[in-house]
């Protein structure tokens, strides 16, 4: 059997143990919040945090809070993490993960990874192979290959995982599924999302022009461990330390910052996987020229197959200067979300906004009648007290949490390759998601792999 067949094996015995321990936790009724806040001090779990500077330093903060231990801290630049190291001043702290790893190897017991996309999947991996339970932000990594290795590695170790769509976590989004499943909605077979926030974050356009000026890298920043395993480019303050989202080299714009938090309710409700087909529509935006930077507007359009009783969906992201259409079904009161997403069936309509389906509702108001009070759907799915939480108590419990990497991973993969497809505007690309490989356009599959820089490797 050739390498290529034994690994895609391997990430299919992943995906399906991981999905039958996730089941097998979430369909307990009631919400059963006793556990890991209630350790004694000398159970509590040692927690490094790697990229503290931003969201990761809030991860960090949410695990503490559960009365874990944070006994090390990790970021590439001193000032943008000084407050952090200055707020856990008995945390030992470092600049290079790897280093922090290999000296305190037996000291910790998992790791919370907050640092741009484009070094997820590197850390991760690491923190795996030193057998460190992780949870990681989102997007997972910044390539279909990156989140197939992370899925891989992560059944070969044995540890535990969480994706930080804390949404995942939240009774709503538990509520958006209990509902499809009960058929409130009927047979879904359309979805239209997306994001309308911070459009100046993810569209760079006005300073592609400016990356040819020099300027001195800031003291106390590492920026080599910055640029980590993507080729190398010159220093410049307009992507460190933040809008690297709005560069692809980096981030992943719009779609790997919001897709995760707002496609997660359907994802699991209709248990989808693998797009056979994506196709973008970008606008105001040449990516031969400006393909560093996300563009100001895309529409691109996912095409899911059908799956166990679920026929096909189409599902359709909009973000930046595209927003989602107003139905013709609703009523002149009815608000289309400017960041979520609504669900189209045969019988209705579901719609909600980002982060686990917050604000959830049916449409039209009779069918929300119909599903609430007294008449809502039993619950099937167990309430997690939080999403931290969920990952810290799988670990102390030897299950998996909520959005592990066996469901976050499929969950990015899918935000990836729309990522793909906007530099390939107009163009259906066809995918193989057992071969991982596009089979109408080659170009793009070099977007699926692409190469590390010298000295990193997977």
């Amino acid at each position: 059997m050739n390498q290529h067949k034994s690994n895609l094996i391997n990430r299919r015995q992943f995906i399906r143990a991981t999905s039958a321990s996730v089941a097998a936790f979430h369909i307990l009724p009631g919400s059963a919040l006793q556990g890991a806040e209630r350790l004694a001090a000398n159970e509590k779990l040692n927690v490094a945090g790697i990229g503290i500077g931003s969201q990761g330093g809030a991860d960090i903060d949410a695990v503490a809070g559960e009365g874990q231990n944070v006994v090390a801290l990790c970021d590439v630049d001193d000032n943008y993490a000084a407050k952090k190291f200055a707020q856990y001043p008995k945390a030992r702290r470092f600049k290079d993960f790897r280093v922090m790893l290999d000296q305190m190897d037996k000291e910790i017991d998992a790791v919370v990874i907050g640092t741009p996309d484009h070094t997820h999947a590197v850390i991760a991996l690491e923190a795996m192979k030193h057998h460190k339970h992780v949870y990681c932000e989102k997007p997972l990594a910044h390539s279909v290959h990156e989140v197939r290795a992370l899925m891989e590695a992560a059944g070969k170790y044995k540890v535990v995982t969480q994706l930080g769509n804390q949404g995942h976590s939240f009774g709503s989004i538990c509520r958006v599924c209990e509902w499809v499943w009960a058929g409130a909605i009927g047979q879904v077979h359309t979805v239209h999302a997306g994001c309308d926030a911070f459009k100046d974050v993810y569209c760079q356009l006005r300073n592609l022009d400016k990356l040819g000026q020099h300027y001195e890298v800031p003291k106390g920043l590492d920026y080599d461990l910055w640029i980590g395993p993507v080729p190398f480019r010159p220093y410049t303050p307009f992507w460190v330390p933040w809008n690297w989202r709005g560069w692809l080299p980096f981030g992943t714009g719009a779609i790997g910052d919001w897709f995760c938090h707002v496609i997660d309710p359907t994802f699991w409700a209709l248990d989808l996987d693998a797009p056979s087909t994506v196709q973008a529509e970008v606008s105001d935006y040449d990516p031969a020229k400006q393909g560093l930077t996300y563009p100001p507007a895309t529409k691109i359009t996912f095409e899911f197959p059908a799956r166990n009783q679920r026929g096909p969906v189409k599902l359709v992201w909009f973000d930046g200067n595209n927003s989602i259409p107003r139905p013709k079904d609703f009523a002149a009161d009815d608000k289309v979300p400017g960041t979520g997403a609504i669900l189209f069936g045969d019988k209705g309509m579901l719609m909600h906004g980002s982060h686990g389906g917050g604000g959830c509702r049916l449409l039209p108001e009779n069918v929300m009648e119909q599903y609430s009070g007294k008449n809502a759907p039993p619950e099937k799915l167990s309430r997690v007290k939080n999403h931290h939480w969920d990952w810290i108590e799988a670990i102390r419990t030897s299950r998996q949490a909520g959005s592990n990497f066996g469901y976050g991973g499929p969950l990015t993969q899918a935000a990836l390759l729309g990522a793909i497809a906007i530099r390939f505007p107009g163009q259906t690309l066809k995918w193989d998601d057992q071969t991982a490989r596009f089979t109408n356009n080659e170009a793009a599959n070099a977007y699926v792999h692409p190469a590390y820089r010298e000295g990193w490797s997977l």
